[in-house]
């Protein structure tokens, strides 16, 4: 009995010991994630290290010294528990933090090409065996380099095709739907080109895909860093990819805006651009279709570096640093943020959405938007006049309110769904290092940010698109507003607000140029003026 007596206290002891070791590694576990992940302010990070210390000293000593009957042994031992398993959950969240931010900042420098060989749903081809000389079309310079590795590819397969080449999507699509070929080579890209042909809305639904090849090309994307990004202005180009699952997979870009940043006045720009803008393409590497004309969402098959080297070379900018999401990452953040809310004004409610018919639509006041609807919002525009400008205004309001909501303290009761939604929802060229160093500025300067917008303008037009080889509808941009665009930009940066640059509704009516009147009455647009000299126009149409 004497025996069992001494053994209990040893016992106690030994227990009590490897409590204090989990505790110490918990705490100095934390106190490095802490120093590592960089994001308190510095005047905060020896205060709390401090305190981390001393709180763990005292229960150590509590636990060790002062447990002297049953009671006591069960409420430090309880706390000691506690401790540790809060130090564990924030050794977690941070190296969480840490693993996500290092993911995203990661820059693989290639992107993933698909190409496919597609037949009609009702042919008897499965697989490619079914190709044994079989007519298969093909795009003549579109997409060349896809078409000759999926050719070379069916051949490794011991299979002879027929090719048949074609000068444009149009012709190739319809020479399928015809019967003229059995199949045709298609990159993936320009699916979404071809659901936006007329007659062809339910492509997907009237072929299949009995091969596909995959390669990878570069895209280089390299960041024009900031000397201070807590001090120093910046422009952030967001470009959204129309497609869903994973970012490696090349795409148009459905969203394409520059954010200006200056943390010294808490000043943020959002400037939209059309999609459908025809532009002159630019790229460094002359992959693109280099100087030629096309809409802007076509750039984003080439990389989100081509769409940025364009949108630099429009508005006469530079673009510091690339943000890449796709509609599966805007759904999966929006929800991790438990969704946003946003204010619909007077007239522009929307029963349903054209973008999602399965989808409610929004009413007029504050509407609680979860991820598929907050997607489906930023994507319409067939329930507006001005379509495509009222489709970029949506996006700045989304990103306005997403933006509010996570730098809100709301944001600590989703963290680790949100941390699951942000890891491989976007990439980006801006370092941890900026991220961090931005959040801890973020913390300790708490600044009122100020939202300004902005989206250029331009009238409707048919062009040839570069890269369908047809012509397309297009928004011609105003010269004037790519102007008032580059200069609102520069005040920005400069410092003051975007608001001091004159835009187009602050001045009189007809005082386009000469040029642009015609093109708009070409475009049947606009009616002809009434009179020589009369200061004003009417539009037909948006």
């Amino acid at each position: 009995m004497a025996i069992e007596e001494k053994r209990k206290p040893i016992i106690l002891t030994i227990f009590f010991i490897i409590l204090s070791l989990i505790m110490v590694v918990f705490a100095s576990g934390i106190i490095y994630q802490i120093i590592k992940l960089q994001v308190l302010p510095d005047k905060l990070v020896v205060p709390i290290i401090l305190i981390i210390v001393l709180f763990t000293a005292i229960m150590l000593v509590l636990l060790n010294f002062f447990t002297h009957g049953i009671a006591t042994r069960i409420i430090y031992t309880f706390l000691i528990i506690a401790v540790s398993v809060v130090y564990g959950f924030g050794n977690f969240y941070l190296y969480s933090t840490s693993k996500t931010l290092t993911k995203v900042t990661t820059q693989t420098g290639i992107v993933k090409n698909t190409v496919s060989v597609i037949a009609l749903s009702s042919s008897s081809m499965s697989d490619v065996s079914d190709l044994n000389n079989a007519k298969v079309g093909s795009l003549k310079t579109i997409g060349k380099e896809g078409t000759q590795k999926s050719l070379k590819d069916i051949k490794k397969k011991n299979v002879s095709v027929n090719n048949k080449k074609y000068d444009n999507v149009p012709g190739l699509i319809k020479a399928l739907y015809d019967g003229d070929v059995d199949a045709v080579i298609l990159n993936e890209a320009y699916r979404s080109n071809v659901l936006e042909l007329e007659g062809y809305n339910a492509f997907n639904d009237e072929t299949k895909v009995i091969h596909q090849t995959v390669f990878y090309t570069n895209d280089t994307n390299d960041a024009l860093a900031v000397s201070d990004i807590t001090t120093t202005p910046f422009n952030i180009l967001i470009s959204g990819n129309d497609s869903f699952g994973k970012l490696d997979e090349v795409s148009r870009s459905d969203v394409d805006m520059i954010v200006t940043v200056n943390p010294v006045t808490s000043t943020v720009l959002m400037t939209s651009i059309p999609r459908d803008s025809y532009v002159q393409e630019y790229c460094e590497d002359y992959a693109c279709n280099y100087g030629a004309n096309d809409k802007l969402t076509h750039t984003g098959i080439y990389g989100v570096d081509t769409t940025r080297d364009t949108i630099e070379q429009l508005l006469d900018i530079d673009i510091n640093y690339t943000y890449r999401v796709n509609f599966t990452s805007m759904i999966d953040i929006v929800d991790a943020l438990g969704g946003v809310d946003i204010d619909v004004d007077e007239g522009m409610a929307v029963s349903k959405f054209y973008s999602d018919s399965t989808l409610e639509g929004v009413h007029e006041g504050t509407n609680h938007l979860n991820g598929k609807r907050a997607l489906a919002y930023s994507r319409e525009r067939k329930a507006y006049l001005d379509g495509d400008s009222q489709r970029a205004r949506n996006q700045q309001q989304v990103l306005q309110a997403m933006v509010k909501k996570a730098t809100s303290p709301e944001l600590l009761k989703n963290y680790s769904s949100i941390l699951n939604a942000i890891s491989g929802a976007f990439d980006t060229n801006m370092t941890s290092d900026e991220i961090t160093s931005f959040i801890k500025y973020q913390i300790q300067a708490m600044p009122g940010w100020k939202f300004e917008q902005y989206v250029l303008k331009g009238y409707s037009d048919m062009q040839v698109s570069a890269e369908l080889g047809s012509a397309v509808s297009v928004i011609m941009l105003y010269q004037d507003s790519i102007r008032v665009a580059s200069e609102k930009i520069q005040a920005v940066l400069d410092g003051k607000s975007s608001d001091i640059i004159e835009t187009e509704e602050d001045v009189p009516a007809g005082t386009l140029s000469e040029e642009e009147i015609e093109a708009q009455i070409q475009a049947g647009l606009m009616t002809e003026l009434p009179e020589e000299g009369m200061e004003e126009y009417y539009q037909t149409n948006d």
